[in-house]
């Protein structure tokens, strides 16, 4: 009786020993933090254990000083912590995902009626560029899809060539006189010759999902793929070499469309919504939005549109004379327009 009451003391004992053994660690980060805040982390251990060392990195750099992390400089997103924690000869590795946000609002800005061009209501417009005087598209829709020169003034097609009927068409830009031309879920695109159109090759995505909008910096091509990412290309390989992600200070705003580089920052058309954003070209962060509704109900006065297909689409810039262009796919008239900050 007396070695059975003993054996379990002793068991209970061990049991308790080898619980109060146990580190147990807590690591402390918010979820998500505007970038205009200092972001704070700690690690602590639940039963007041002694820890030797904490190490902290933010995307695998080690960070100096964990208490007050200058976040300012950062692209918006999703980020990983991670704290190496050493104890007794040991090593636990620990991990946390954070959001990183705008450190403000957008501003919101309306827009001023300047001007009112034709344009070809069969073009389904997948992108737009002003250079040189005259208005380059790129259209959409399999057995559809082309690459077009329009004049502004007469909305006139000037030349044109037809994309393979199996290919849906999408964002284009120029640069360097050349033309790159995006399609949508083939995974591929096209680069032609700026003066007769004539196709010099071809390249592939490597990981954006697919091709939606494009533009360029004067150093790298600029692209969508539907989500909330800009993928920045080098314009020599083609490849993807980076990305910002389009964030408010409360979320990230998906299907990134058309693109126009304007003044240093990205326009961005959003799929079947009356705006366009302007983003951060180094943070994502969503700066200013514009509100394009009023457009859709001149549109309608003078034509149906399909729901939900005959949507805004399509930014242009003159840069030598400062004119902002918009239209949508299917949309009759393209405007010129000039924005102003709402009051």
């Amino acid at each position: 009786m007396y070695k059975k009451l003993f054996l379990l003391l002793l068991i209970s004992s061990l049991l308790l020993t080898s619980c109060n053994d146990k580190y147990k660690f807590k690591f402390d980060s918010p979820r998500k933090i505007t970038i205009n805040q200092p972001l704070k982390v700690t690690v602590k251990e639940v039963n007041g254990k002694k820890i030797d060392k904490i190490t902290y990195f933010l995307d695998g750099i080690e960070l100096s000083n964990p208490s007050q992390i200058d976040i300012s400089g950062k692209r918006l997103g999703k980020h990983v912590l991670k704290a190496v924690v050493s104890y007794e000869g040991k090593e636990a590795k620990l991990n946390n995902t954070i959001l990183f946000l705008a450190g403000k609002a957008p501003t919101v800005y309306d827009f001023t009626l300047v001007n009112t061009y034709p344009h070809d209501r069969g073009a389904y417009t997948q992108g737009l560029e002003f250079h040189n005087g005259f208005l380059y598209e790129s259209t959409g829709r399999k057995g559809q899809s082309s690459l077009r020169k329009v004049d502004l003034k007469t909305g006139k097609v000037l030349q044109q060539i037809a994309v393979p009927s199996q290919y849906f068409a999408e964002g284009m830009t120029i640069y360097k006189d050349k033309v790159y031309q995006l399609t949508w879920q083939s995974k591929l695109g096209f680069v032609y010759n700026l003066s007769d159109f004539k196709q010099l090759k071809t390249f592939s995505y490597q990981q954006s999902k697919e091709g939606w909008g494009l533009t360029h910096d004067n150093k790298k091509l600029i692209k969508t793929d539907g989500t909330e990412k800009v993928w920045f290309l080098d314009p020599e390989t083609l490849k993807e070499i980076g990305f910002i992600e389009a964030y408010t200070n409360k979320q990230p705003v998906k299907d990134l469309n058309e693109l126009e580089y304007i003044e240093g920052k990205i326009y961005a058309n959003v799929w079947q919504k009356n705006i366009i954003l302007i983003l951060n070209h180094t943070n994502g962060a969503i700066e200013g939005i514009i509100d394009l509704s009023k457009l859709e109900k001149i549109i309608r006065a003078s034509q149906s549109l399909e729901p939900n297909d005959d949507v805004l689409n399509g930014i242009a810039y003159d840069e030598k004379t400062k004119r902002l262009f918009v239209t949508g796919k299917h949309w009759g008239k393209l405007f010129e327009i000039k924005i102003f900050e709402r009051k």
